[in-house]
């Protein structure tokens, strides 16, 4: 049953819905400042994760044709416009005035789902597996989401759908395709998500405005020439 194949990334999402709602509580009583300097360093954290997984990958040429590819694949589609509806409607849903809605939701989505632990443990329940790995994640993104909902409000719980769908289907696509995911194949997949998030960490600094979500497709670009090429 697909269900019980995806049970890890389930309570993954109700670990970041939980974290988060403890998160609402302690945002409603920081003062302005506070949530300012916190933000400017879940950036400066971004930036340093980002850089720590873009280093994983053994093939340059690799990562600037995902990055490239990817970026026109996701600006044809044009992504970010649809998260940034799909986020407008969920904010009219809930009837939150919240400005940073839509960041805190990608913030939240990117930072939980760049990472190897992702794929490692998509990987290990998708082969049929006890899912070890998302739930020690679930712990993490549970303390996280506590962070992120504090500084960047209630969009972070809402990246519980955007991380269910990504999460859930690379379980199911674990499953269907067990020989492609060899560990060369995800470090390179997990150093593009590394590029992605230093362009989010940009974001957050507010240093420039990129459309990280449109570089999504760069993941599976990578995924594909790792397999083909290493």
């Amino acid at each position: 049953m697909i269900e019980m194949k995806i049970i890890g990334t389930l309570v993954n999402a109700g670990a970041v819905i939980v974290g988060s709602t403890i998160g609402l509580l302690v945002h409603s009583k920081l003062p302005s400042r506070i949530t300012k300097v916190t933000f400017q360093g879940v950036g400066l954290f971004t930036l340093f994760l980002g850089l720590y997984m873009a280093l994983k990958t053994s093939n340059f040429l690799i990562m600037i044709f995902s990055i490239l590819i990817g970026s026109i694949i996701g600006g044809g589609i044009d992504i970010d416009k649809y998260m940034n509806r799909f986020g407008e409607f969920l904010k009219r849903k809930i009837k939150t005035k919240s400005e940073d809605f839509a960041l805190g939701m990608v913030t939240a989505f990117l930072l939980f789902c760049m990472g190897s632990m992702t794929i490692l443990g998509a990987i290990e329940e998708g082969l049929g597996g006890y899912p070890h790995l998302l739930f020690a994640k679930s712990v993490l993104d549970g303390f996280s989401s506590i962070v992120l909902t504090a500084t960047l409000g209630i969009g972070v719980m809402f990246s519980a759908i955007p991380l269910l769908i990504y999460q859930g289907a690379l379980t199911l696509f674990a499953n269907l395709f067990q020989n492609i995911l060899s560990t060369p194949v995800i470090n390179e997949i997990t150093a593009v998500g590394g590029l992605i998030l230093i362009g989010l960490g940009i974001n957050i600094l507010e240093i420039k405005n990129l459309k990280v979500i449109n570089m999504l497709p760069a993941l599976i670009v990578a995924g594909i020439l790792a397999y083909l090429i290493l």
